[in-house]
């Protein structure tokens, strides 16, 4: 087997030199894999939720048409990175076949069931058929392979957690790992977006390390996602409101914080132009969080600087140590919670 680079560097067709991920076109060949590759057999695509938005946006919700913008992504590419959003998701899939350099140094065989824990927009990929569209999940069955390149994360499928809820949770598992790092006991917590995937598992674990003195305000979109989120009972408050028209949002905050507004915002919708209502309703020395991949990082920034506000703004990782097991941790911790995943995703 050919040595490869452990970031897959290796693997860059264009420009030569950079990363995977910014690259705009990679080596997807899969007949023959680098010594410190892992070669996996995909099932199922988690598409990344601002992304396949997007997507279905731009094919007018057809499902042929979907597919077709997903196979010429890949196609141009050699990767599943959404042009517009810039973003992909992850994978679930069997491992078939291990690098040399790899052997005896992780603990994965051949046969195993994993789930990747790193983005599509740089995981090589090939897609031979797309099976099924499942709408309402952002997640696309296919035949296809992928390559985990040497520094990319994983984990297994554990064996009390059906596959496609595993998929589900391990997509945003970013968000409520780092939430647990964030909120402290006491701290005014605001989750935009909170009705949604990473959403009710923010919710569910900002209530836990904000403690009886701390407060959750959970803000949704829709009457039903407002409804479910009042019943799990891990808000204090829950309201519904477009996250796009500041105004309207930050008045309701004064009115829940008594002006104090939020030491915590944490951003996990799938739109444009949230931004200065997540900055908005936090307090000036406070912090936000944009784990939505559809946060423009320049709007932030300049219109924190245009209206005087000095929150600390985080970039949205999806990495944190620990964040898979902690994400399906919270399921096990809450039968609620994992009755709704497994209801709406699994």
């Amino acid at each position: 087997m050919k040595k490869g680079n452990k970031y897959g560097i290796h693997r860059v067709i264009e420009p030569v030199g950079v990363l995977p991920q910014p690259a705009n076109k990679i080596d997807n060949n899969m007949d023959e894999i680098y010594d410190n590759e892992i070669l996996i057999n995909v099932k199922t695509l988690n598409i990344d939720s601002a992304s396949f938005t997007q997507i279905e946006e731009q094919a007018g919700g057809d499902e042929k048409k979907i597919a077709e913008i997903m196979l010429g992504i890949v196609e141009k590419q050699g990767k599943h990175r959404n042009p517009v959003t810039g973003s992909g998701g992850m994978l679930l899939g069997v491992v078939e076949k291990i690098g040399t350099a790899l052997e005896g140094k992780i603990d994965l065989k051949p046969g195993d069931k994993i789930a990747t824990l790193v983005s599509l927009s740089l995981t090589p990929l090939r897609i031979d058929k797309i099976k099924k569209i499942r709408k309402d999940v952002d997640q696309v069955d296919i035949d296809g392979k992928a390559i985990l390149f040497e520094s990319g994360v994983y984990a297994k499928i554990p064996d009390d957690m059906p596959e496609k809820l595993v998929l589900s949770a391990l997509d945003v598992a970013g968000a409520p790992a780092q939430t647990a790092k964030l909120v402290k006991p006491g701290d005014t917590v605001f989750i935009i977006g909170a009705g949604g995937k990473s959403g009710m598992l923010c919710c569910y674990e900002a209530k836990k390390r904000a403690g009886v003195t701390g407060r959750v305000i959970g803000l949704t979109h829709s009457e039903k996602s407002t409804k479910r989120l009042q019943e799990l009972g891990f808000c204090d408050y829950v309201f519904a409101a477009d996250a796009t028209r500041p105004a309207e949002v930050v008045q309701k905050m004064e009115e829940l914080t008594n002006g104090q507004m939020a030491d915590i915002t944490i951003n996990n919708v799938n739109i444009q132009d949230t931004e200065m209502t997540s900055i908005l309703c936090t307090k000036n020395d406070g912090l936000v969080y944009f784990f939505s991949m559809a946060t423009s990082f320049t709007k932030a920034a300049l219109g924190a600087e245009g209206v005087g506000s000095d929150v600390t703004m985080i970039v949205g990782n999806g990495y944190t140590k620990g964040h898979a097991e902690i994400t399906l941790q919270l399921l096990r911790e809450s039968d609620k919670l994992r009755n709704v995943f497994e209801e709406l995703y699994a």
